[in-house]
């Protein structure tokens, strides 16, 4: 008969009387590490440019402009942007391609397991800026702001901006649609999208009769 070794002999003795490795789970929790990728979620930093939508390989982020707003609680147009935790594949991509680098966050939240995969979501909205003459979509109130921040003087190049650094851009309500014939360079106080702009600095440049 073989006897064990004594190296052997005395790792069994000290392994019976000292603390396991592993921990009681799930009688006691288990706390991941500081860099850990867990649940992700949205921050008051996210200014709703879309950014991570555009950037997501699973597509799990969906972006939806509700350009009418909601009529039962009054609220004017608005951004939402929903990210559907059970399609993502936790890459890291949205945080690392955020302009404000802290508009998406991991927290360490793993126990992610529900009964109906349509609450497995979290989502932010942020209020709409549309164009004052064509009402198209130009960007959320955040976003502008934001820019105008970044941009410091360089911001004066746009009464948009100007006004978003001074704090007195708001969400528009309603535009005023206007032909073509009736954009003037009054106009370019307004905030207004690229097309409308373009039409706005080029008009005297138009040959009469131009329809």
């Amino acid at each position: 008969m073989k006897y064990p070794k004594l190296r052997e002999l005395r790792e069994a003795i000290k392994s019976f009387f000292s603390r396991p490795y592993t921990i009681n789970y799930p009688a006691e929790p288990s706390i991941p590490p500081e860099r850990f990728r867990g649940k992700p979620e949205f921050t008051d930093k996210c200014i709703g440019c879309g950014s991570c939508a555009e950037i997501c390989p699973a597509g799990a982020i969906q972006l939806t402009d509700s350009v009418n707003g909601d009529e039962e609680s009054g609220r004017g147009p608005f951004r939402r942007l929903v990210l559907h935790y059970d399609q993502c594949i936790y890459c890291g991509q949205c945080r690392a391609n955020c302009p404000t680098e802290e508009g998406v966050k991991y927290t360490l939240e793993y126990e992610l397991a529900l009964f109906d995969r349509q609450e497995a979501y979290v989502s932010v909205e942020r209020d709409l800026v549309l164009c004052e003459v064509c009402g198209a979509v130009i960007s959320t109130l955040e976003h502008i702001k934001w820019l105008a921040e970044r941009l410091g003087p360089l911001a004066y190049a746009n009464m948009g901006l100007v006004l978003a650094g001074q704090g007195e851009l708001a969400p528009l309500v309603e535009a005023t649609p206007k032909n073509r014939d009736q954009i003037g360079r009054a106009d370019h106080v307004k905030f207004l999208c690229p097309r409308c702009q373009h039409e706005v600095f080029v008009k005297e440049e138009w040959p009469e009769g131009t329809p």
